[in-house]
């Protein structure tokens, strides 16, 4: 007697479709696209500057494509590198991982993928600087600062925050195929910016770093010095994006973007310096990536007008 074949569940399509699903999300997770968003935006707002005014289509597509890759690459090396430091955080134990939903390995290779084929894509369809800028952005990110000064030093996201303001140069490099003082401003102010920013989230998941063994400036110095150093950068940033608006090619609609703007970051910074609350914590660090954003956006809008 022929036995029937047996019947296979109608639900394993879906979970095989859910399983590839979640998958995907897993490695989108790695690239932090929250991350690259600011980031875009910063390049974009440089390239605007750069050619006065819309620039070509293409430039634009090929620099935050390539530039969107390296920085995904780069964050999933991340991944890999502080997978031990992630796993005793409590922000951070469900990322793939950890919660071991991927092979370190994985993250490893996808990162290093991802960075190589960027730079060949700038290098061709851009030019060589804004290749190699973006490479030395992933390089300072992954072994200066990942491998080396989060484990060690205070002023781990001071000096490591140099990675986060290259892609203004490389926006800016994709125009002209050179740097200027303007590309030189644009870093600086992404570059003071990410002190504040970051210690006012350190300063939310303290003893999550600590727990860590992170040696976070308000895990070391505590929250009264934090909140002090936060109202000095927070000054220094302010101050330079106002003098940016001496430099060729900038106007009274990026300087009143900008003095409204920094008028608002100093407020929130000199209201965590004396409170110290979480609260007013929270607040800076949202306000700080509106500011940023909106900043930049300020830049490509003048440009434009």
């Amino acid at each position: 007697m022929i036995q029937p074949a047996p019947s296979i569940p109608r639900d394993e399509p879906l979970s095989r479709l859910s399983g590839l699903w979640t998958l995907v999300q897993d490695y989108v997770s790695l690239t932090k696209p929250k991350i690259i968003l600011l980031l875009v935006v910063t390049a974009t707002g440089a390239m605007f500057l750069a050619a006065q005014g819309s620039p070509p289509a293409a430039t634009i597509f090929w620099v935050l494509f390539g530039g969107s890759l390296a920085a995904g690459g780069a964050n999933a090396l991340n991944h890999y590198w502080d997978r031990e430091i992630d796993q005793m955080m409590v922000r951070t134990s469900h990322r793939p991982l950890p919660d071991r939903r991927l092979d370190p390995r994985s993250a490893l290779y996808f990162g290093i993928v991802l960075n190589v084929i960027a730079f060949a894509l700038l290098a061709s369809s851009v030019n060589l600087l804004a290749a190699l800028l973006t490479l030395s952005a992933t390089v300072f990110y992954v072994f200066v600062y990942t491998g080396w000064l989060k484990r060690t030093s205070t002023q781990n996201i001071v000096i490591g925050g140099a990675a986060g303001a290259i892609p203004p140069l490389a926006g800016w490099a994709g125009i002209t195929g050179d740097l200027s003082l303007s590309a030189l401003y644009m870093f600086a102010i992404v570059f003071f910016w990410t002190p504040p920013h970051f210690w006012a989230l350190a300063v939310l998941l303290r003893e999550d770093y600590a727990r860590a063994g992170v040696p976070m400036f308000p895990v070391v110095h505590g929250v009264a010095e934090t909140s002090r150093q936060i109202l000095l950068h927070s000054l220094i940033l302010v101050t330079l994006s106002l003098l940016f608006f001496t430099v060729e090619g900038l106007g009274w609609v990026y300087f009143a973007g900008a003095l409204g703007l920094g008028t608002g970051f100093l407020v929130f910074a000199y209201r965590l310096r004396e409170l110290q609350t979480l609260k007013a914590a929270r607040f800076l660090y949202l306000y700080s990536l509106s500011y940023l954003a909106l900043l930049f956006a300020f830049i490509i809008i003048d440009s434009v007008v």
